[in-house]
């Protein structure tokens, strides 16, 4: 196993630290965390281009790590009234109709290869950067105003965009199966 697999299973093994923090009301641990979450995200991908550690492995871990902590941090914050509930349904639904995606493509023995756009990029920008804007102002006490309408407004057109963008594209992936 490379160094950056095992740094992207520690960011794993950090989500549930971050949900504690975040139902016990220690927002400046939930924020810390996020942190050092969000850096050990920049460390393992940058150690796997610079020192050519890339593998299948992490290809799937990197994308998992990233979904289950913000899928986990959006859930605990929309749950304790934090964050919108329909922000969460919505960033919660993108993800869900993916992987939902891929796993009737390899039903259809169509498997389906996962490459982030630009959009989705973008996408996964603005939600990280809306749930830090959030976990830093539950930490420090401050009002988030008007940057997180900002990043709301942002998180719902790339996600939007985002999901629209995979739908089409795995539509056109799956349109070549044979009728029966």
């Amino acid at each position: 196993m490379s160094i950056p697999n095992i740094i992207t299973l520690g960011r794993i093994m950090l989500v549930p630290i971050i949900v504690w923090a975040i139902v016990s009301s220690q927002m400046e641990v939930a924020f810390a965390v996020f942190l050092i979450a969000g850096v050990s995200d920049a460390v393992d991908g940058f150690l796997a281009k610079r020192f050519n550690m890339t593998s299948e492995l992490g290809a799937l871990l990197d994308p998992l790590a990233d979904k289950a902590l913000l899928v986990s941090i959006y859930l605990a914050l929309g749950i304790w009234g934090d964050i919108p509930r329909w922000i969460v349904i919505l960033v919660v639904s993108r993800d869900i109709m993916i992987v939902a995606a891929v796993i009737v493509s390899w039903l259809f023995d169509k498997p389906v290869e996962m490459k982030p756009s630009k959009v989705s990029k973008l996408n996964t920008a603005a939600q990280v950067a809306y749930a830090a804007l959030v976990l830093a102002s539950l930490a420090f006490g401050f009002k988030p105003a008007p940057y997180d309408m900002i990043l709301m407004g942002l998180v719902t057109v790339f996600t939007l965009s985002s999901v629209s963008l995979y739908l089409v594209e795995w539509l056109r992936h799956m349109s070549t199966i044979e009728a029966k």
